[in-house]
This record gives structure tokens, sequence and C-alpha cells, in this order.
């Protein structure tokens, strides 16, 4: 759990750490990570609630005749990024964004996932824990420091240095996280070459997307300082595998992890059966949250480990949702078909909405599944109750808008402008006319 700061515990800090600038950090709908600096001397403001922005200005937000938007920075998210000292040290913190009169706005992702985070204690939880595993790649900078798409080395699963080039970077990526007291647990090379996986501990759910958010701006600030770019785009290379970010998930009441019963089937609760069924059963308008670019759907199809059927399985890795062996507190559901571009917020709130009614509705999911998905004919699959993730964007955002639970996961402000920003997306890629499709047609026709 992090720790709470008073505010004269964090003014005590920036003066002995000649802390110069602060960064007021905030995530607009499409999750990318947003802020205002401002330099020391306006700490009473910013401690005072009284920063403001211009709201319009960000996708997902506002219009522009109601632009005004307030930044509650959240204490316990203070930290001091460990470099770039030559012009005093520069200290964040993340920010929930309040409208005018000082109430959250419903248009803000971490307002929105507190928001459920409530609707799960008035449940009767206390917890919802996330363990995420968010992939990337590092490519080569050209000479004008703009990215290219020369891998940085050839590596695959577990190798490491000679031939795994992005060791020195990921062990300086992992150096810097523990500076910011990040608990890292492991790192390795993963299968694509010159893509790399940081897994670091589990926290309470609001606490877990702000990490992913911290990751993030740690690795692609380490990659620039090793001559490299990190993208955590989802499938940047046709051929290889792409970037996922699995979700481990356990929920809680007090001390006791509710998905864990002795005496249980597998030693599994029927709250977790139920949790996990309530997966299943929004999964495909969930899939439009966990991927969320036109690029997410060339992650998700056969052959590159990645899931694509509705189904789950505590002893193979092809289904959707996979069950860790690990009981006890440690009993948790692994959501495998999240990638790095989703929005942690909206994620977690809308992966949380979903178990939660299923947890509401009592009804256990079919039987698992302990073969390999992919090798089984369509009706081995139809006659298992295997149904298929959908297979574009365009599919998925239809999906979520005829699904109540995941449209009331986000709200109407944010399910609203999320439908917007991505039929925009959809609208054009439509539009724009692929390399492949000249090699295909241009001569052929």
């Amino acid at each position: 759990m992090s720790k709470e700061f008073t505010k004269e515990e964090i003014k005590e800090i920036m003066e002995k750490e000649n802390v110069q600038f602060l960064r007021l950090m905030f995530t607009d709908i499409n999750g990318i990570i947003k802020n205002v600096e401002v330099p020391s001397d306006q700490i009473d403001k910013v401690l005072a609630n009284r920063v403001t922005f211009d709201g319009s200005s960000i996708d997902g937000f506002v219009r522009i005749e109601e632009s005004d938007m307030l930044l509650y920075p959240d204490l316990s998210t203070w930290l001091i990024f460990p470099w770039g000292a030559e012009h005093g040290k520069v200290a964040r913190l993340i920010c929930d964004v309040h409208t005018p009169d000082g109430k959250p706005f419903a248009g803000d992702p971490r307002n929105n996932l507190r928001r459920m985070l409530k609707k799960m204690e008035k449940a009767g939880f206390s917890a919802f824990n996330i363990g995420p595993e968010p992939e990337f790649f590092l490519f080569k900078l050209n000479e004008q420091n703009e990215p290219t798409l020369n891998l940085n080395d050839k590596g695959g699963y577990f190798d490491f240095a000679p031939v795994d080039l992005g060791e020195n970077c990921r062990r300086d990526i992992v150096l810097e996280l523990e500076k910011m007291d990040f608990e890292v647990e492991a790192s390795h090379h993963e299968v694509g070459s010159g893509q790399h996986e940081i897994d670091f501990k589990y926290d309470d759910a609001l606490a877990a997307a702000d990490h992913i958010q911290t990751f993030k701006l740690v690795v692609k600030t380490i990659a620039r300082k090793h001559g490299l770019h990190a993208t955590f785009m989802s499938k940047p290379l046709q051929g290889i595998a792409g970037s996922g970010m699995h979700i481990n998930m356990s929920l809680f009441k007090g001390k006791e992890n509710v998905f864990y019963d002795e005496n249980g089937e597998d030693r599994l609760s029927n709250t977790a059966l139920y949790f996990l069924n309530g997966i299943l059963d929004h999964a495909r308008a969930l899939t439009a949250i966990n991927n969320p670019t036109v690029n997410s759907y060339k992650r998700l199809v056969p052959g590159f480990e990645a899931p694509v059927y509705v189904a789950w399985s505590g002893k193979n890795r092809s289904p959707l949702i996979r069950v860790p062996n690990a009981r006890g507190a440690s009993t948790r559901i692994e959501l495998r078909s999240t990638d790095p571009t989703a929005n942690p917020y909206l994620a977690i709130a809308s992966i949380l909405a979903a178990g939660l009614d299923g947890v509401e509705r009592e009804q256990l999911p079919v039987s698992s599944v302990d073969r390999n998905i992919y090798s089984m004919s369509t009706a081995e699959r139809k006659k298992n109750h295997i149904t298929d993730l959908p297979s574009t964007l365009h599919n998925a955002v239809k999906a979520f808008k005829e699904d109540e639970v995941i449209l009331n996961a986000l709200g109407p402000h944010l399910s609203q402008s999320f439908i917007d920003s991505k039929d925009l997306e959809w609208a054009s890629y439509r539009q724009t006319v692929s390399d492949w499709e000249r090699e295909q047609y241009l001569e052929l026709y």
C-alpha cells in the first residue's frame, strides 16, 4: 500500500531534497499521461487544489465552453524522479480531475475507477488487487533521435547477453523503478526479438493503475538514455508475438482472499468462479476497453500466444482466462487478453464491473478447457461452448455499445467519449490504403 504523505511532510521533503519543479500528472481517455508542470514556489497552490488547466484540450474531457478544470493531487502518489536533477530535482503527484465547483469530474478515468471501487465496497468487498505484466519493444533511434523499425537485439524468451542487447537498458529500468519504491519481482527477455517484460508486485486497484502509468514513463525515459525507443504498441511488427499486459486479480474481504476455498473444487471458491464467469460473459465488450486500438487486433490472432477464444483453464495458456496454481492468499485469476495500450483505469474498472456482475448473478462458468484450443475444430469449439473474441476494433466497440454492465462501468460521459474516439479511429483506418493492399491489387487489377 502507498504511504499517505501529509502536506507538511511534502513541503519539508521538497526543501530538503531541493525539488525545483512539480509535475501534476493525470490521464486522458486514451490512457495517455498528461501533466501540468509548476515551479516549487507554487506548492501551496498545488496542495490547496487550486491549479487549473484547459480541459477542452484533452481527449475525452469537455467542450470548449466548459473548459476550466481543477487538479486535486493524491498525496499518496508523491515521489521524486531519480533523473534529470541538473536544474533541480523534479517531483510528481498524480491528480484527480475536478470541476470548478469542486466535484469529481465524471470524464476523469481515475475518478471513475474510484467510483467502481466504492461500488465494490458496497457489495461487501474491501480490496481488488491487481498484478499487471506489461510487455514492450525496444527499437533503435536514428541520427535524428526518431524511432526506427530496427530492433536492438535478436534474443528470444529468457535469453541473456550477448544475445539480449537490451539487458543493460532493462537493468537500468529496474534500478530506476526500485529507487521509486517499486518492488520488481522479475525482468526478462520476451518471446519476440527486442521484446521485454518487467513484472512488479501487485497492489490495490487504484495504486496498480498508477504504477502502470509510472512504469510506462520510466521505461520510455530510460530507453531514451540508451539511444532506444520503447513502445507499448501492441503489435509493432508482423510475424512475431505482440505485446500483452496480463492482468492478475484477486478480491478480498479484510485480509481474506475470497477467491480461495480449501474445500472448493480445485480449492477455488464459488465467488471466484462467479467472478470469472462474469468476465467470460462480458468478454466481448471488455475487449474494446482492454484492446482499444486498431493495431490491438493484429495481436489477437491464432499462433502468437495471445488469446482468441472465450474460455478458461487452470492448466493451459490458450484460453482467455487462466487460473494459476497458487492458492491461499495468492489465489488469483489471470486475464490474458489485455494489452499495454489499454487505459489502466478504464480496464481495471471494467474488469471489476464484469466480475461483480458475475458475483451478483451467482452463475458458475462452463467447464474449463484443458487442451490447446488452437488445435480444436470449429465443431469442437462449439461443443465446448467456446466463442470468439471480436476480430476488429469495430466489432469490439459494437459489443461495448450493447453491454449495459460495461457501459455503466465507465458511466455516460466516458462511455460516449470512448465510443466517439474509437469510431473516429476506425473511420480513419478504413480510409487508409496500406502497402499490403497496393502489393496485392495494384498490378493484379
